[in-house]
């Protein structure tokens, strides 16, 4: 399987369909589609504020789903974002696409980019009858944010450099959580996020106790936890093990919160999630630990992030929910005292250089 992934990766990206723009005149109306998980939605964000700032005159709409509609909305970047209900079933989507679709035909898009590509996005893509537009790129290999600005190059625009960077609407959000929790901002905030969907994409929650209490040891530092109810039990092991030095905020987020307290932290170590993504897409140092994950497609890029992933091993990438050997080694292999040096070593490394995306 690993030398079947390395010949995956190593295959050409096939050709976009788009019709780029060719006018002299800049386009003034944009819309930009991604509707998958808020990881996926995250990952697209940076490269469309470059795009914003490439075209100062312009104003970005987005469409994405319900559920992932409130990040785009907290991020200075877009005019309008506009979403559709139907979770990830492609026909209710299509039905509440019937409702979007006035207001998108009406604003009459000078291009569209269709970062998702599958029907829903693409009914909408045509239905608006852009001067110019693209599709994403489903098939290769190759980390999702590369795509991403494929797919917006193909339109007509080569971006400049993307900086890491997802400025909020209200800089102060987050901030009573953080307080009521007992945030000391002289300390350094960790972020641990053993958060990864299964089995086979976490990390031992013993190992993010003993990482914490050995950084704590070099360099004084609180640590929070973050995220959906299901990280409860984590959460009460890592308590038990660091007291006060934990904040825990599971369950107490919403997802714009969970971007701004992501924001002030000096250091993430997560497991493959979308707080993961929220992390590298700001411009925080990430180190990514990936197990099973197909980390050609959704590692964090840039030199403030560092990805441990399985692509060195024959059953690399296995997508599997459940290890087939029983102990998740891709992971395990790796000790806390090694991952307290990587972690060290990044956060030294993105001091020195700026956050930006290749």
């Amino acid at each position: 399987m690993h030398r079947q992934a390395e010949a995956d990766a190593s295959r050409p990206s096939p050709p976009l369909s788009a019709q780029p723009w060719q006018r002299a005149e800049p386009p003034t109306q944009i819309l930009a589609i991604r509707m998958q998980a808020i990881g996926d939605v995250v990952i697209t964000l940076p490269y469309l504020r470059a795009l914003q700032q490439m075209l100062p005159g312009a104003v970005i709409d987005f469409v994405t789903r319900r559920e992932d509609r409130e990040i785009p909305s907290a991020i200075r970047l877009f005019r309008h974002v506009d979403s559709l209900g139907g979770g990830r079933d492609e026909r209710r989507q299509l039905l509440f696409a019937s409702v979007v679709l006035p207001r998108l035909v009406a604003r009459r898009y000078d291009v569209v980019l269709d970062l998702q590509n599958n029907r829903v996005s693409r009914t909408l893509r045509r239905a608006a009858a852009a001067r110019a537009w693209s599709t994403f790129d489903t098939e290769s290999l190759t980390a999702a944010g590369d795509r991403t600005r494929r797919a917006i190059e193909a339109a007509g625009f080569a971006l400049p450099r993307v900086d890491a960077a997802l400025p909020l609407r209200e800089p102060d959000l987050g901030l009573g959580l953080l307080r009521r929790a007992g945030w000391e901002p002289s300390r350094e905030l960790v972020i641990l996020s053993p958060a990864g969907a299964f089995p086979s994409r976490n990390w031992p929650v013993e190992r993010y106790a003993r990482f914490a209490s050995l950084w704590q040891q070099r360099r004084p530092a609180q640590f929070a936890i973050l995220g959906l109810p299901a990280l409860r039990e984590k959460a009460s092991t890592l308590k038990a093990a660091l007291g006060s030095r934990l904040l825990d905020l599971v369950g107490q987020t919403s997802s714009s919160q969970a971007l701004a307290v992501v924001q002030r932290a000096a250091m993430v170590l997560s497991e493959d999630c979308g707080l993961m993504h929220m992390a590298w897409t700001s411009g925080v140092p990430t180190l990514a630990l990936f197990g099973s994950s197909r980390h050609a497609w959704s590692a964090p890029l840039g030199e403030h992030t560092l990805c441990l992933h399985s692509g060195d091993l024959e059953c690399s990438s296995c997508m599997e929910a459940t290890c087939r050997y029983g102990d998740v080694h891709c992971l395990t292999r790796y000790s806390a005292e090694q991952v307290l040096e990587m972690a060290i070593a990044l956060t030294a490394r993105a001091a020195q250089l700026p956050a930006r995306l290749v």
